[in-house]
């Protein structure tokens, strides 16, 4: 059954750890080279290939005992912390030589076809996909989650395609990454403190 909240929650962690990624760079330099609908679709299509990936491998961990899967979570967690906070040091230049130059003549399914790509790649074993990983093993709901984390991939796509240095501007990165990491921390000291609750 869906839960509302769980998506919800699930959004909010995968949006704000999302923003400072490079492949919201790459979604931006690519929506300034090619009609934003059809790099959307592209890049939406990747993030949802990841999220089923994620949310099947979380969801094997919930066949494991309860205890040594909370302490792996939150030891994920915490991992998730230090990567999203390094996240933010990276510079905006190091993050757009990454993306790879698209060709110059280039339709619907050649835009599409190469925003899957470089989402595809740059987003295996990302911040995000095991921030997935760790959530649909921690709720047990793994519709909600996947329901969750795709909206939130999708709406920072969205945002970069069509003004991530708009977004940017307004919040900086470092003040996004420190509010992504101090989330995190609290997640993996809840998830400490239940496997040793247990």
């Amino acid at each position: 059954m869906l839960s509302a909240s769980i998506i919800a929650i699930v959004f909010g962690l995968v949006f704000v750890a999302e923003l400072p990624d490079k492949t919201a760079v790459a979604g931006l330099v690519l929506g300034t080279r090619f009609p934003w609908l059809w790099v959307f679709a592209g890049m939406a299509a990747a993030f949802l290939t990841h999220v089923v990936i994620a949310v099947a491998a979380g969801s094997l961990l919930t066949l494991l005992p309860r205890r040594p899967v909370e302490f792996v979570v939150a030891a994920l967690f915490l991992l998730g912390a230090v990567l999203v906070w390094r996240e933010g040091q990276d510079t905006e230049e190091e993050e757009e030589e990454q993306v790879a130059e698209a060709p110059d003549a280039a339709g619907f399914w050649r835009v599409a076809a190469l925003g899957y790509g470089v989402i595809f790649v740059a987003e295996w074993g990302d911040l995000t996909q095991i921030l997935t990983a760790n959530l649909a093993a921690k709720y047990h709901d793994p519709i909600s989650v996947a329901i969750g984390a795709t909206l939130g991939l999708w709406a920072v796509g969205l945002l970069a395609i069509l003004g991530g240095k708009s977004l940017l501007a307004v919040l900086p990165l470092k003040w996004i990454t420190r509010v992504a990491a101090i989330v995190m921390v609290a997640l993996a000291g809840y998830s400490l403190i239940t496997a040793i609750n247990g």
